[in-house]
């Protein structure tokens, strides 16, 4: 089988919404424009967050799926802002505050930038989005809502909407409650005035000269083309005729647009279009499993997730089983860090079917780092704990021990984690430690712990050690009937937590030495002092 067989067969939901795309929204047909169109939105009167990276990153993975199994069929993908858009309120996040709030309500783009560094706020917030982009490597086409609007690339689009405006109010209207749907309309004039953009019931059309009426706040009848960036469109028509006029084929959302999918997606259809192929993904919850706002300020930022972890970590979360809800707090950054890392160990003995659903391909788009990585990432933050790590200098020097030859210059990727594992050692691990005070018989084991370990004479690798400490706990049934609780309480004696690493890969790293004066200051009680 050749690489795009395996690929339109894998499992991989990459490869499973590619195929939905090329089979039943495409038919297995090139579409007229000559490419297959993935689209990614973006609200710009905030910065990019969190859900911006996770809508693109699978966008991406989705594309790269596509063009590996429809060999020969190019693609692009637009990252669109919706910059047109009018501000409805202050973003708590700006300087300014006065200056944007005497701006209210008209576009993005029409507003001075309150930093001061571009031509307007939405052209602010636009070059932080690509900055964002461009950071993460992403291939993206930027367009912008407000010049698609003025250089008249939607105006067919948008005649085609005056022309069914009926139909489209029909869909609308029935969505809406009785005052908003007495004013309803899907055309917003922008006040030539004010410069705001206007919510205004419309008297009437002109299908003919492609214009609208409506009542100013005087009682004035306006007429404005709806061409030309005269009018914006209301939210939802908005996407569906952007969907129309652009050809957009593949296009997810969260959970939260499910009804605006749906009521565009006919909107689409009135204009004579095909709405694109849809995913809908989980929304992310804090710590305590309540939705992330960026209003309330819970959850976890981008950077903050790159203050402690690699990017390639945040994609592997962000693949992993996207319509289902997470968590997504700073204590899953650990888990994601060493599957990201045993996955991409994985990759190169794999056959080729296997390798196209190992996520390491799709993170990285089939073209995969070489570098392997000897140790987890947990295992360094439990080595940080031991040597109290304030850098990366303390933990280079058993990390060189353990692996001899390794050095930040030959292991840059080792190298990053370990710099990772002393950040989220100082800020998280560190603070919640608490040290276990040994019982007389807790003492007893790790006596026997420590004989056994400073007359250990074989090779002092993981598996040997790790056999030791186990026939060391099966000695003590009666303290610990159980392995795990033997294991649990060396945690929390020699390292100050619930939860650590295997142990005998843990003693390898750490060493011998090292390990037994550890026990001996947990056997004397100066534990409790580290």
């Amino acid at each position: 089988m050749t690489t795009a067989d395996h690929a339109r067969s894998s499992n991989a939901w990459p490869f499973q919404e590619a195929r939905f795309l090329w089979n039943d929204r495409l038919k297995a047909k090139l579409p007229e424009k000559g490419y297959v169109l993935f689209e990614t939105g973006y609200g710009p009167s905030g910065l990019p967050h969190i859900g911006t990276f996770g809508e693109v990153v699978r966008t991406t993975m989705v594309r790269r799926a596509f063009e590996l199994a429809t060999p020969g069929i190019k693609t692009r993908m637009f990252t669109f802002s919706d910059d047109m858009d009018g501000l409805r309120k202050v973003p708590d996040n700006v300087p300014n505050k006065e200056m944007i709030a005497s701006h209210l309500g008209k576009p993005l783009t029409s507003i001075p930038d309150p930093f001061g560094t571009h031509d307007s706020f939405g052209a602010h917030n636009n070059a932080r989005l690509k900055a964002f982009l461009d950071r993460f490597g992403f291939e993206y086409e930027f367009k912008s809502s407000t010049v698609s609007y003025k250089t008249g690339e939607f105006d067919a689009a948008l005649l085609r909407v005056l022309e069914h405006y009926d139909d489209i109010i029909n869909v609308i209207l029935p969505t809406l409650g009785p005052e908003r749907r007495a004013t309803y309309s899907p055309f917003l004039p922008i006040c030539k005035k004010t410069g705001v953009v206007l919510q205004v019931p419309i008297v009437h059309r002109d299908v003919a000269a492609g214009t609208v009426v409506y009542e100013d706040e005087s009682g004035q009848k306006i007429e404005t083309p709806v061409t030309g960036g005269h009018c914006k469109l209301q939210w939802k028509c908005d996407w569906a005729m952007r969907w129309y006029s652009l050809g957009v084929d593949y296009e997810m959302s969260g959970k939260d647009l499910i009804d605006s999918v749906r009521l565009s997606s006919r909107i689409c259809n009135i204009l004579g279009g095909i709405p694109p192929a849809n995913l809908t993904y989980e929304l992310f919850n804090d710590e305590l499993g309540q939705k992330i706002s960026k209003s309330k300020g819970n959850g976890i930022s981008v950077d903050d997730w790159l203050k402690y972890a690699p990017p390639e970590s945040l994609a592997l979360y962000m693949y992993q089983k996207p319509k289902a809800a997470k968590r997504l707090h700073f204590d899953v950054i650990p888990k994601a860090v060493d599957e990201y890392v045993d996955f991409l160990d994985k990759f190169s003995a794999e056959d080729d079917a296997k390798k196209l659903e190992n996520p390491a391909w799709h993170i990285h788009g089939g073209k995969l780092p070489t570098e392997s990585v000897p140790l987890t990432f947990g295992l360094l933050l439990n080595l940080a704990g031991v040597c109290h790590a304030e850098g990366p200098q303390v933990m280079w020097a058993y990390v060189s021990r353990y692996a001899p030859g390794t050095t930040p210059a030959s292991a840059p990727m080792l190298d990053k984690l370990v710099k990772y594992a002393v950040a989220y050692y100082s800020d998280f691990v560190k603070p919640a430690k608490f040290y276990k005070k040994a019982s007389a018989d807790e003492i007893t084991a790790l006596v026997d712990l420590r004989d056994s370990v400073s007359t250990f004479t074989g090779e002092p690798t993981a598996e040997l050690l790790q056999t030791l400490v186990f026939e060391v706990g099966k000695r003590h049934a009666a303290t610990f009937p159980l392995l795990r609780d033997w294991f649990k309480a060396l945690y929390q004696i020699l390292l100050g937590q619930e939860q650590g690493p295997r142990m005998g890969s843990f003693i390898a790293l750490f060493g011998i030495k090292e390990l037994l004066a550890l026990l001996d200051r947990a056997i004397k009680g100066d534990n409790l002092a580290a």
